[in-house]
This record gives structure tokens, sequence and C-alpha cells, in this order.
């Protein structure tokens, strides 16, 4: 196979290439030992990697953190490159295809004149697709690799969606707490389970995200921590 050559600039052909070469049995011994399931977490950890930069509003670690997610995408198309199922080429083109299909408001002859219609369109050929026609369709179709947070906000708005609604009265919020709190060993889990799920519904009827609420008071709790430290040195 040959080698890249030293360039001043390089493409998404090349880091095919390079990581094809990575894989073969020249290659380095860690990458070809590696499979979908060993690198999962990295795929995980390079994503949220990605968005922390994008929190930090850091274009030039956005770019390079990116890149990682870029590696891991192809690592992974590489891996079933070799058994003849699909490659990079394939994913690239599945992705074209289903952003023209889902915006026949901008490839087709539908119309979309504000963002929500834009939206409605988008579910409504993402429901085609992948025949989602009832609520339970809709429900098993969020990933249940989610953070637990996002996955139960996601879950109300499918539900929403679905024309079931996620609504809880306050009063059940509040019996949800007394239970968490006076709740035996064996209970303990699922009524403070429950609690959070209820809580995640009612942020998602605000409009609030609690999977960013909660990581945005652990960083408060970070910086009021070393805040206090600093000040009793």
């Amino acid at each position: 196979m040959q080698k890249p050559l030293e360039k001043n600039s390089y493409s998404c052909e090349d880091l095919v290439q390079i990581v094809e070469m990575l894989r073969s049995p020249e290659g380095c011994p860690w990458d070809r030992a590696q499979d979908h399931h060993s690198i999962r977490n990295n795929f995980l950890e390079e994503t949220y990697e990605a968005v922390e930069a994008i929190d930090r509003s850091d274009p030039v670690l956005l770019q390079e953190e990116l890149g990682d997610v870029l590696l891991q995408i192809v690592l992974h198309a590489q891996m079933e490159a070799e058994t003849g199922r699909f490659d990079f080429n394939d994913v690239c083109g599945g992705i074209c295809r289903k952003m023209i299909d889902r915006h026949p408001h901008v490839f087709g002859s539908e119309s979309a004149s504000d963002l929500g219609e834009a939206l409605e369109t988008w579910e409504q050929q993402k429901r085609r697709e992948k025949g989602l026609y009832t609520l339970e369709d809709l429900l098993r179709q969020v990933s249940a690799a989610l953070p637990a947070l996002m996955r139960a906000q996601k879950l109300c708005s499918r539900a929403e969606k679905g024309g079931c609604t996620a609504d809880r009265p306050d009063d059940e919020l509040r019996q949800a707490l007394e239970q968490a709190l006076t709740a035996g060993e064996e209970q303990s889990s699922a009524s403070w389970g429950k609690l959070l799920f209820l809580i995640s519904a009612r942020m998602n009827r605000e409009g609030l995200s609690a999977e960013e609420a909660l990581s945005h008071e652990s960083d408060r709790m970070i910086e009021s921590f070393l805040g206090r430290n600093h000040s009793e040195a």
C-alpha cells in the first residue's frame, strides 16, 4: 500500500487511506486489534470533548475535536469496509440522500416559510422513512444509549408529538419527592428515578434542558468548592 506523502493539506480521502494503512497487516498493532465495541467509549469521549469546545466557544479546540470525532467515524467505517458490508463512501452517500429526502422544501417542490414548518417537514419525512406511525414506534426509536436526563426529555417530547401529553401536575412532583425521601432501601432507587423523570418532564415543558442545567450546576459546584478552598488557604 502506497504511503501518503507529506502535504501542506490533507483531504477526507487521505484520512480514509491513513486509517486503512493503520488497520492493515503492516499497520499499527493497536489499531488492528480494535473493533466497534472496544472503541465505543472513545467515540463518546471524543464527542463530549467536541461539545465542550462548543460550550467554551473555542473554534481552535473545536476544529481539533471535530477531527477526533471524524477519526472515530472513519475507523468504524473502515472496520465495516474490511467485512465488505459498507465503507466510508456509503456512509457519506447515505447522509447525503437523507438530507435531500428530508428537505423537500429545499430540494423538492414543497415549501416551508419558517423554522416551525421546516422542522415539521423534517419530522414527517423521518416518520415515513422509518415507519414511525404509532406512539410506541416513536418512543422505541429514542436511543437507550443517550444520557439518562436527555433520554427522559426526548421521550417526553416524542410522547407529546404522538398526541400523549407528558404534563404532570405539581402535586405529583411533590409527592414523588416525599416518596423518595421516605422510601425504604428496596424502593429507594426506583423512587428517586421517578422523581428525576418528573423533574426532567417539567423542565421539558418549560423548554429547559435538564442535561445542560445539571452540567452547569456541576460547574458552579466546582467553582464554589475551589473558591472556598482558596479563601481558606
